[in-house]
């Protein structure tokens, strides 16, 4: 039997924190979270200012969870860096949520978003544990041609030269 690498470790780490998002595991994402008094951690969620100190770090989730009734991540482009005892991950998150349902005791529509994020990871006595999330919107050629164009709204030729 052959021991893990430590990408393979981080790895498993990351899965870890999305599985346990789409689980609604507080106590999971909790054990997850870098909990150490010299080094703060900090989480962008998409759209959101930054967030410092693992207290509310962990709230908003807790916040994300109870207003979620379903969340599945597919990850893709998953890639996994190594250097001591920190580690970076990249990877697509191609999430599936439940918007809300338009009458209690059922499931809104599934909407589907897309979500680049990078995670940063930092070997402890008790394994890998997320130091720091940073996710971000990907937009969709819809987004970038909205009703203005991929350049945005005209100008004039004031700012944005032909």
């Amino acid at each position: 039997m052959t021991s893990l690498t430590d990408g393979e470790r981080v790895a498993r780490a990351n899965t870890a924190l999305y599985e346990a998002m789409e689980q609604g595991d507080h106590a999971a994402l909790e054990r997850l979270w870098l909990d150490a008094a010299d080094t703060e951690v900090s989480c962008v969620h998409p759209g959101w200012p930054v967030l410092r100190g693992r207290g509310e770090v962990l709230r908003s989730y807790a916040l994300i969870m109870a207003n979620t009734e379903y969340i599945q991540f597919f990850l893709t482009d998953v890639e996994v860096s190594v250097l001591a005892d920190t580690a970076l991950v990249t990877c697509t998150e191609n999430i599936l949520s439940g918007a809300p349902a338009e009458e209690e005791g059922e499931l809104g529509p599934l909407v589907g978003q897309l979500v680049v994020a990078t995670n940063v990871f930092r070997r402890t006595d008790d394994g890998w544990k997320v130091w720091s999330h940073h996710g971000s919107p990907v937009l969709t050629e819809s987004d970038e041609n909205g009703p203005e164009g991929p350049e945005g709204p005209d100008d004039g030729g004031r700012l944005m030269p032909d």
